[in-house]
């Protein structure tokens, strides 16, 4: 009920399959090993670095389940063919 007053949409993966999050929870854990984030001396310190950590993440890291592109690319690419 606090989520809905807040208008915020609670996030679930289906029943039985574990798969569904696992890309987000595999994202999130490179994130929070690869991260200093303690210490730090306000929020929008934080979100600069987790901003900027995403936008390195999807723009300037390939990856070998995606053909050895980065995110981005890999979207770009799919797209691309889709047509």
């Amino acid at each position: 009920m606090k989520l809905k007053n807040l208008g915020i949409i609670q996030s679930m993966s289906r029943k039985g399959n574990c798969l569904d999050n696992a890309p987000t929870e595999s994202f999130f854990g490179h994130m929070k090993d690869e991260l200093e984030i303690t210490g730090k001396e306000s929020f929008l310190e934080l979100e600069k670095i987790i901003d900027t950590y995403i936008f390195e993440y999807n723009n300037n890291r390939p990856q070998w389940n995606k053909k050895k592109m980065t995110p981005v690319q890999y979207r770009n690419h799919l797209l691309q063919n889709k047509k």
